[in-house]
């Protein structure tokens, strides 16, 4: 759920996170001040997908990428002619 918009809910025993109303994390509250409390998972994790993301991916591009204008004008109506 990294960079996604996420709805919070806490009673006084569970913090609960939902996203596109399915529950994504269930934890025990912590009273604690100033606390972070991050699952070592979840930190392994966003790590490897920062960097997949962060890499290039090779671009598979079609040999010929030429294309007859006269398409985009039959396409808009512009010849009176049907695609």
């Amino acid at each position: 759920m990294i960079g996604r918009l996420v709805d919070v809910t806490a009673d006084l025993d569970r913090v609960r996170v939902r996203a596109d109303g399915r529950i994504v994390a269930d934890h025990v509250r912590v009273w604690a001040r100033g606390s972070t409390i991050t699952d070592p998972v979840h930190v392994e994790t966003a790590a490897r997908l920062r960097k997949q993301f962060q890499q290039p991916r090779p671009v598979h591009l079609a040999e010929d990428l030429t294309r007859d204008l006269g398409d985009y004008d039959r396409a808009f109506g512009l010849t009176g002619e049907a695609i």
